[in-house]
Order: structure tokens, then sequence, then C-alpha cells
């Protein structure tokens, strides 16, 4: 049996994928149980879809926190598990996943970084996220300087005739925020109807009254260069009559498509590119030792709230202590009272008269 862990590999009690809020408070709780954790994340941030879709949007539904974003919640986070040194390893996708004569389980990751891990823990939300893109042939060529899928530097696109295609959310707020500092706001999406927020929709529509912005229905069907330079898109009505539509930049928001990627591959119980675990006791996948938390799980009654991937995370780690600490008897004690739980965390226990 095989349980030498080869040189340049780290070894490991616990690898989690996903560094999510789920994937987060995970470390927290293998941290009260003396496991610590190693965290991969495809992202090149923690924060997972609460950054990475909507970091300044309120979020209501925290216990005892009325409202916080969704990179207001990362921060904490990470402040909540500072005692517990997790390693981050971001930017990253697992890519090889197999079980070890003893038990273990190997792993690698798209940048060459090997693990020998005894649990592993999926908080990988929905899977990885990619943008739904632009379907015209050839315009890829401008993708990353005329054409975005995203917004990172908001100042690249003051002072500019933008054009945004989508009729949701991202869409919209992104118009909103740019109307008063781009030269000019298009709004273009292939009906009336939106997806936003009807408060969004609301003041869009009243901004193309007072002729702040405008708003196009169609679709993007082609486009024209000057020099290597995208100079207009050519936009088809729904009158069947296509015109052409100068711009600088171009950003698309047609939403987010997740995918498993790799982990359809691991040979896990999955069920509509989720995982089944086998009880809520433990949230263990079909794999013992594989353990799934968050939205990429299923189970009867599973509801994909923060919360409920929260109370999964602690059950979680009671049920992965067995295969790390297998001689080693597990209390239940609360971070209220418990001596041992104030040392791990780096507190001083509370005198009470």
């Amino acid at each position: 049996m095989n349980s030498v862990t080869p040189a340049g590999v780290i070894d490991a009690d616990a690898v989690i994928i996903g560094a999510g809020p789920v994937g987060l408070f995970q470390v927290f709780e293998l941290g009260l149980l003396e496991i610590r954790a190693h965290v991969i994340d495809s992202l090149p941030a923690v924060g997972g879809q609460c950054v990475e879709l909507y970091p300044d949007k309120p979020i209501y539904d925290i216990p005892a926190v009325p409202s916080c974003t969704g990179q207001e919640l990362t921060d904490n986070l990470l402040k909540q598990i500072e005692p517990f040194e997790p390693t981050f390893h971001l930017g990253q996708e697992v890519t090889v996943l197999e079980r070890r004569d003893d038990g273990r389980f190997k792993l690698e990751t798209s940048s060459g970084t090997r693990f020998v891990t005894t649990t592993i823990f999926i908080a990988a939300g929905v899977g990885s996220f990619q943008a739904r893109t632009l379907k015209v042939d050839g315009i890829e060529a401008f993708e990353n300087s005329q054409l975005f899928y995203k917004v990172k530097d908001p100042a690249l696109f003051d002072g500019k005739h933008i054009v945004i295609c989508g009729g949701g959310d991202s869409a919209l707020d992104w118009a909103l925020n740019f109307v008063g500092k781009a030269e000019s706001v298009v709004l273009l999406h292939r009906r009336e109807d939106f997806r936003a927020a009807p408060a969004s929709v609301s003041k869009m529509k009243a901004l193309c009254d007072n002729l702040e912005m405008q708003m196009l229905v169609g679709q993007v069907s082609g486009f024209e260069t000057a020099g290597d330079k995208l100079s207009e898109i050519k936009v088809s009505g729904s009158d069947g009559v296509t015109r052409r539509l100068p711009l600088d930049m171009l950003l698309v928001f047609y939403g987010l498509t997740p995918k498993l990627g790799p982990i359809a591959e691991w040979g896990l119980d999955i069920e509509r590119r989720q995982l089944k675990v086998q009880s809520t006791e433990k949230f263990e996948t079909s794999v013992p030792g594989i353990f799934a938390v968050g939205d990429i799980n299923t189970y009867p009654g599973k509801k994909k709230l923060i919360l409920s991937g929260f109370h999964e995370a602690a059950l979680a780690a009671f049920g992965a202590a067995p295969y790390i600490f297998p001689d080693k008897k597990i209390y239940m004690q609360y971070t209220t009272t418990s001596p041992k739980l104030h040392k791990v965390l780096g507190v001083e226990t509370p005198i009470f008269d």
C-alpha cells in the first residue's frame, strides 16, 4: 500500500475546491476541529459568485446581518478564518482527482500544483462560470480591447461611445452607471421586455425620454472596422431593417453559463449537474471522503441559500473528522464557552462572576 507523499507534492488533511462564501466558511468549521485546509479556486480572487457577479449588491438573508454586499460578506469571512491560516491556490482548476491505494486522494491543478489529501470538500457553487458570448463571426478578435463581457476598470469607458447588449440587471446597472460618464450610452436588447429590477427599467426609460441615453430593440448581426479597430456594429431590428451603430466600446451581458468542468469526470453521482449527497447528516458524496456543500450539491428539500451552505459546511466538517483523526473522539463544543476553541481562535476565555 502506497502511503508515501512524493517530493514536491503538498500533503494535506483537507482540500476545499471553491473559495466562495461556503468554501470560506468550510475553512472555519474545519479549523474549529483543528483541521487546516488548502483552498483551490479557478477565479483569481476569493469570493466566488458573490464577488464575481454582484460585489456591490446587498444580501439580506445572512443571519444577524441585516444587509451586506457580496464583497463585505467575503471580507468578513476572510477575517473570521484568519486564525486558521488557510493556503489559497487561486487562478487554477483541479484537473486530476484520483484515489490512491492508501485511500487518500491525489489532486493536480491546471497550474501543476499537486496534492495528496485525506478529504476533499467541493464547494464550487454551480461550477465555473463562463460568459455567454456574442455569436458573430470574427468579433472575438476585439475581446478585451473593445469587446467586454465584464467590467473590471470602469474608468476605461469614460468619454467613450458605448453600446451595451442585454436585458438583465447587469446590462441595466452598467448602462445607468455610465450615463454622464461615457460620451454616449446605447442599450441594445432583443425585445421590449426586461429581466432587470423594475426600478432600474423605469430609470432607464426616464433617461431615454430625457435623451441622456438610448434604447434600441434588435440584435447584433455583424460589424465593420476602421483599420484594426471595431468601428460599428450592424443591428437587425424586429422590423427587418439592419442599421449601423457607431461605437468605441461594446459591452455584452447575456448572462453566465455554469459548467461543471472536470468535476463531471470524477466518478461522483451527479443529478442535473449537481452532486448527490448520501445523507444530510454529513453531506458526503457517493465517494467516501469527498463532501459537497453549497449550491453544487443536491438532496431532498435542498434550498440554494448561502445560510444553508453554512449549515452543510458545519456538518461536513464533523463528517470528515473521523477520516483525519481515526483514533480521536470528536466532541461538540461551543465557541462561547470552550477554552479549547478560544485557544484555537486566538481569543481569551472570558471570566464570569
